[in-house]
């Protein structure tokens, strides 16, 4: 005899919404943040009256933001193996003011002068590093004191005032765009074609990673909805090259910016580094028993840091053309932020490459646009504070709720 249904066996109308909102959770889970960052853009599209997606300030968005990306590269891997940098800020503006002297002052090649002010980054990480590291100091007291030291320094090198201006080779690092060698009429068409080469080559990218996926038996969104997701994205990418290619094209540093967020996104997410440091960050106890190297993870996150600072802090004083004493000065505040409201955790383990980007990125349109509507400094500060605590919440809500 058939067994009868039980009367609160799901339809095949319940799977279906089940499934989609199942589909509908995993993808604002991963794709929530670009939304926002979309929907901030065009809020702030209508409030100035067309101005804020102008190719001229789309180009100087990135200028004035492109070395708090670049920090919030480093920072990102210092959040995630669990500690913090309050140092960065004075450390770029110390760096910028070691450029100062060295290319104004004495001279130097501003070839060797830039790897002397990396080497010299990479060695306030190390010092930083070393004391948490291996004696287990607090990061947030070692780099706090190092945040007032290097301020310090950065006073005494250049005794009080400003130097400059740099060599007009080194000031292209920030202010310089790539050249076009098609010599396009009124648009610059190596960045378009630059632009279509890497929306292509992240489609690629993305139908590999889900390949990879189907073959470890893992969950994956249907076919048609991948692609279509997909090609929304590529598109934005060539949209914003296009926009950017009608004024005088894709500015150098936005070109560091993509190679560097490349290779982080690689490093995060290919190698046993990148991997080591979420173990860290997520339980350092059980990846110290997997046979990891705790303190030599903590220490090369920093040590990276310092590098990072050191090549946004010669970003910033080529964009200002001289090393001034309050060069940096709120840095550490806004690239923290960035990795925060990116969805990192502020317990560690947690946080991707992406996410920082584009948080750096909500912050610098939230800056450029509050700015353009004649909103003051003081309120400005009130609403990133504002923006930066809902971030923090929705980390720990979600937490508790798990």
């Amino acid at each position: 005899m058939r067994k009868a249904l039980s009367p609160t066996a799901p339809d095949g109308a319940e799977i279906k919404n089940s499934e989609f909102l199942s589909l509908l959770k995993r993808g604002a889970s991963e794709y929530g943040l670009l939304f926002s960052l979309v929907v901030i853009m065009a809020f702030f599209q209508v409030s100035t009256s067309g101005v804020l997606m102008q190719p001229l300030n789309l180009t100087n968005l990135v200028l004035q933001n492109s070395y708090i990306v670049i920090m919030a590269l480093g920072m990102l891997m210092v959040i995630v193996a669990g500690h913090i940098d309050l140092s960065v800020g004075s450390t770029a503006g110390l760096v910028g003011a070691l450029a100062a002297v060295l290319m104004v002052q004495y001279e130097v090649n501003y070839v060797w002068a830039t790897f002397i002010c990396l080497a010299a980054g990479a060695l306030i990480g190390a010092i930083q590093g070393y004391w948490i590291a291996f004696w287990r100091m607090p990061s947030f007291i070692v780099t706090l004191a190092g945040m007032l030291v290097f301020r310090g320094l950065t006073n005494l090198v250049l005794e009080g005032q400003s130097i400059g201006p740099f060599p007009a080779a080194f000031g292209t690092v920030s202010s310089g765009f790539i050249p076009d060698v098609f010599h396009g009429s009124g648009l610059h068409l190596t960045s378009i074609l630059l632009g279509i080469f890497v929306g292509v080559l992240f489609f690629v990218i993305e139908l590999r990673n889900r390949a990879g996926a189907a073959r470890y038996g893992m969950e994956s969104q249907a076919f048609s909805m991948f692609v279509a997701k997909n090609i929304v994205l590529t598109g934005l990418i060539v949209f914003f090259c296009y926009l950017l290619a009608s004024y005088r094209g894709l500015p150098t540093v936005l070109v560091i910016m993509g190679v560097l967020i490349g290779v982080y996104t690689f490093v995060m997410n290919r190698t046993t580094i990148g991997r080591r440091v979420y173990a860290v960050g997520g339980n350092a106890k059980a990846a110290r028993l997997s046979g990891v190297s705790v303190p030599a993870v903590s220490f090369l996150t920093f040590v990276n840091m310092g590098v990072l600072a050191a090549l946004a802090g010669l970003i910033f004083a080529a964009r200002l053309n001289s090393g001034t004493p309050k060069a940096g000065t709120g840095f550490e505040l806004d690239v923290i932020a960035a990795c925060f409201i990116g969805g990192a955790s502020a317990s560690g383990g947690v946080g991707k490459v992406v996410g920082a980007v584009v948080g750096a990125f909500i912050m610098g349109v939230m800056n450029n646009g509050m700015s353009i509507m004649g909103i003051g400094v003081d309120y400005q500060q009130v609403i990133k504070g504002v923006v930066l605590l809902a971030a923090v919440f929705v980390d720990v809500y979600n937490k508790n709720k798990a």
